[in-house]
Formats: structure tokens, sequence, C-alpha cells
């Protein structure tokens, strides 16, 4: 997206358009059906341009990848890197926040000796409890991409 969003209603980002695996940028594949998450990448979306594409995983019409089922990137965020080497979990966000203007401070952070093996053991922590934070999310008036 190249417009600054109206800030009460960002617009669901543009899901990729190259298949599922996009060669320029890095391609993210979310859990649309996830309120939580789908409001994440709506923000990433409206402010990272074209330097991310999205797969909602959560769509059947996307065929699953020989080295990412749809069951594990349900689970967990993933991220292709333009190479083809696939990342998940507090990599997988780090790659993102690389991409994000005002967010590439945390990316370097985040490289620094012990920092990424602590934030994936955080997101370890916090996957249980998605699906109640996501409902949480949804009461609050978030809203998924797609239907669960």
């Amino acid at each position: 997206m190249t417009q600054t969003p109206d800030k009460s209603e960002t617009p669901d980002p543009e899901i990729a358009d190259c298949g599922t695996v996009c060669r320029e940028g890095l391609t993210v594949y979310f859990d649309g059906s996830c309120a939580l998450c789908s409001t994440e990448i709506r923000y990433y979306s409206a402010r990272a341009g074209e330097a991310l594409r999205f797969v909602d995983v959560a769509d059947s019409a996307v065929g699953p990848e020989p080295d990412l089922p749809r069951a594990a990137a349900l689970k967990r965020l993933h991220v292709r890197q333009p190479d083809g080497t696939l990342v998940s979990g507090a990599q997988a966000f780090i790659a993102i926040w690389s991409q994000v203007p005002g967010w590439r401070w945390l990316a370097r952070l985040a490289r620094l000796p012990g920092v990424a093996w602590w934030l994936e053991r955080a997101y370890r922590a916090f996957l249980p409890v998605r699906p109640a934070l996501s409902r949480l999310a949804r009461a609050l008036g978030a809203r998924p991409m797609r239907k669960p």
C-alpha cells in the first residue's frame, strides 16, 4: 500500500498474486482466521509497501508448499526470504521488522547475540495463549480476514 490508511479502519493487505512464493521481497504466511494475526498483518501491510507479500494460509485455495504444510503454517508465523529460505517464529518477525519503517531498529536489536533466542522463547510461550488472545481481540472489535 502506498497511502497512509485511515486510523479507524485499516484495509486488508493485498494477498500475494504471484502464487504462494514471491521472489521479490519477503513472503509472509499468516493465519487469516486469527483476528489478532490479521490485525498485525494489516499493520505491517500498511507500512511496508511492496517489501512484504502476504499469503493467507487459512484460505483453503492456497496450496501447501513441500516445505511448509498448511498445519505447520497455521501454528506459527513463517516468512520466505527472496532466496527461498523459510524462517519461522522470532526469525520471521525479525525479517518482517527489517522491512517495516519504524521497526528496523528492533530488527537490528534482535540480531544482537542471544536476543533472538529470548524472542523465540517468548514467542513459544505466546503460542498456546494465541487462540484466547485472538478471541479477546475479536471481542474488542478486531476482525479476521477469513472466517474461522
